[in-house]
């Protein structure tokens, strides 16, 4: 029981904590790759950790019988979601800064419950609250004086959107097949399909700007994708959502801290309000439900 509670409690802001620093790692790499071809680089080298971890593991038996199909599934189930929300993350990262996108993507834990509602599932008072606190941030965060939204805003809003159903698909399959594995069959798909949509966009990628951003490159795809990725899957095995999704929201506040230590990126008055309102808004959303209004299990990425 007691490590339950450890796994339920150190993983999840061991990924938070990975995948805040991991936005200036993303920053970086946006000066070397485009978003397709960085994302592509980071996936591979997520793929081969995880699938020498794989390896070890069965050849020490620690692994549980599954069918192949529904390892498959479920891992690319996962990496086509994963896909498209990295895309646009990474497509945002080039214009905006680590701060904003890491309390934008955020948003996602307000989101799944709302799409919960879709699946018949009412969303609590506590809920419909954040959302309100939650457009109240965003607007602070993204629009302007003028009444402008700046593109990288804009498409780190679709990323948190696209989390969203990342984090549904992951609550439907991870009780099934095992969890690393799962991440290293998702991985592979990510790698694939970003090596095909850099292809179709024809992005140039040349060596010097791989070797330039090898850095941002291992530091992605070995902490953030490989390592927290994997840990968003144990963690949320039989955990109580509330607790572990409010844990890994705590993602925004590391972004934002380890841009300013890192980048030196400064946030105005107005955009450190709409932080807090935001951060409000996903403790609003995660407040302890009655057993009838419990929502699905939630969690990152």
């Amino acid at each position: 029981m007691r490590q339950n509670r450890v796994r339920q409690t150190v993983l999840p802001v061991l990924a938070a904590m990975i995948w805040g620093t991991g936005f200036v790692a993303q920053s970086i790499g946006a000066n070397y790759l485009e978003s397709f071809s960085f994302n592509a680089a980071r996936s591979a080298v997520a793929m081969v950790f995880l699938f020498g971890v794989s390896v070890v593991r069965r050849k020490l038996g620690r692994v549980p019988a599954v069918p192949i199909r529904d390892l498959l599934t479920a891992g690319g189930c996962c990496g086509a979601c994963l896909t498209v929300a990295a895309y646009f993350q990474q497509k945002g990262l080039e214009t905006t800064s680590s701060g904003k996108a890491g309390f934008i993507t955020a948003l996602y834990i307000v989101v799944v419950p709302l799409l919960s509602a879709l699946l018949g599932r009412r969303p609590p008072v506590t809920v419909w609250a954040g959302v309100v606190l939650a457009v109240g941030g965003l607007y602070c965060l993204c629009v302007g004086e003028q009444f402008t939204v700046t593109p990288g805003d804009a498409y780190v809003f679709v990323c948190a959107l696209c989390f969203s159903v990342h984090i549904l698909v992951i609550d439907h399959f991870s009780l099934r097949v095992d969890g690393i594995e799962m991440s290293c069959v998702q991985f592979s798909t990510v790698t694939a399909l970003s090596c095909l949509g850099a292809a179709v966009m024809r992005e140039t990628v040349t060596t010097d700007a791989v070797i330039s951003g090898l850095g941002p490159i291992l530091y992605a795809g070995l902490f953030s994708s490989g390592i927290a990725y994997t840990l968003q899957i144990l963690a949320q095995k039989g955990a109580n959502p509330t607790v572990v999704s409010l844990l890994l929201s705590l993602e925004s506040v590391f972004a934002t801290l380890s841009g300013a230590l890192f980048l030196h990126e400064r946030l105005t008055v107005r955009e450190y309000f709409g932080c807090c309102l935001m951060f409000c808004a996903v403790i609003l959303a995660q407040l302890p439900q009655r057993k009838k209004e419990v929502m699905p299990e939630l969690s990152h990425g």
